[in-house]
This record gives structure tokens, sequence and C-alpha cells, in this order.
């Protein structure tokens, strides 16, 4: 099968910022975004409904400050090797009532899943689960973390990324996914963007100005090189919403061919 189709979402303040500073979370953040955003948007829900996405997509920087040192584990004394291969033991990925994925990219190992069920984030989560995507360099211990606590991964690539295209085709071929939708931090967006790997971005810009060197914002990818050319969108709809919001949706047009 062809590769999940990949939409992207994001709430941001006008200027593109995605958090208020370089050390707020975009999950989590601090009472200051409610200047940004009132939590009242339903464009999500509007998404979800329209495009049924399977995978619900972050990077690791959602969950943890780069720099930052997670939990330490306790470290793997056995053979690696059967590690490195895609986790997906039966009694979760056949479960009665599965719906999707919370879908971590994390080649580096830095989340420690506090919830990896979605009924506990209430009845529209029921059938929801956690997955990771690692890769060949991901550290032993996390992975023998993960099969302790039961969460299903998927080895994309030798590092020291995870190859987004080789996650994609597994999220499509092992566990059927058709849609994945990425409401991610630049960083991740950014790397999809440049591997010409998204197909519709959804952006929600609200009344507000961050600004802020460092602060994270939209597609946070590596500068275009000599030959590169910008991502072309194009428009399908355009939307003035309630306190002020406008929700910009594009397709994603393939790149021009490098001259």
């Amino acid at each position: 099968m062809s590769r999940p189709r990949v939409v992207v979402h994001n709430i941001a303040s006008a200027d593109g910022r995605l958090t208020l500073a370089p050390d707020v979370l975009l999950l989590g953040g601090d009472e200051r975004w409610r200047a940004v955003d009132d939590g009242n948007s339903s464009v999500g829900d509007w998404l979800r409904a329209h495009h049924a996405p399977e995978v619900m997509l972050e990077g690791s920087g959602s969950f943890v400050l780069e720099g930052a040192e997670p939990e330490p584990l306790p470290p793997f004394d056995g053979d690696p090797a059967p590690l490195y291969e895609d986790y997906l033991p039966g009694a979760i990925i056949g479960r009665a009532g599965h719906r999707g994925w919370f879908c971590a990219v994390d080649g580096r190992g830095r989340v420690r899943w506090e919830v990896k069920d979605g009924a506990a984030f209430g009845p529209a989560w029921v059938g929801w689960y956690a997955l990771s995507i690692v890769h060949q360099a991901t550290p032993p211990a996390y992975l023998a973390y993960l099969q302790r606590e039961e969460i299903p991964y998927l080895v994309a690539g030798p590092g020291p990324q995870v190859d987004l295209a080789t996650a994609l085709e597994k999220l499509g071929g092992k566990l059927g996914v058709a849609c994945v939708l990425s409401t991610a931090g630049g960083r991740l967006n950014g790397a999809l963007l440049r591997a010409g790997l998204v197909d519709e971005i959804n952006i929600e810009f609200c009344p507000a100005i961050i600004g802020g060197i460092g602060t994270p914002a939209l597609f946070d990818a590596p500068p275009l090189q000599a030959g590169d050319w910008p991502t072309r969108l194009r428009l399908l709809s355009a939307e003035v919403r309630d306190g002020g919001r406008v929700w910009l949706r594009y397709a994603v047009e393939q790149a021009p061919v490098r001259e």
C-alpha cells in the first residue's frame, strides 16, 4: 500500500510561534498561552471527522524540552538484537474496539509515557493507544522499557534520525493506517515537509504576537540549500473565525524539479 496521507494542524500566533519561549513545551505550555488560544477551536474536531486519521503524531520535543534529562532507565544487560525488531504485541494490535494511535517519533528514547490508553482522556479517545517510532540506534534500555510497558513500536531507519518515509510505510503496511494527523512542533513537521511527506497543511493563526529568537515556530526545517525550492501550496479554504482567528487550509503541491 502507498504511504498514509499526512495532514498537519497547528495553532500559532500571528507571527507563527507555536509556544511562548524556547523553554515552554508545545504540550502543556503555561497559562500565558490563553492570551493566544482560548481553547475553544473546533478545527481539530472537524479535521478528525473529515479525514478520519488513525494516527495522531507528535515529536519527542512536544513532551520533553531539548536538553532536559528524562527519568533514567535501568540498563539493559541482555542480547539487544531482538529489541530492534518492530514490537507489535497481538494483545494490543488486535484488541477489541481499537480506533487509533497516539504516536511519538522518538529516536533518542526521551518520552516516558504517563498515559498509554486514550480512555484516560475521556470518551472521545476510547480505543486509542500509545505507539513509538524509533530507529536502530535508539538505546536498548528504552526499547526494553517500551516492551515492559507493552507500548508498541516501529523501527524506522539506522539512525541517528528516524527515517520518516520508512515510518510512514510501516504505519500503512503493518498497521493499515491510511491517514496521519500531525499536531507536532516545527522540527518534526519541518522534517516531514522537507522529505515531501506532507499532503495538507492547516494553520489557525491567533490574534497575538509572541516573537523571540529561538521560540519554536511553524516548520523549523533546515535552511534551503542551493537548488532547493520553497514548497508550493494551493489554497483550499480560508475562514475568519470567532475572536479574530484565521484558519488557512492548504494542499501541498509537488516541489518543482531542481535545475
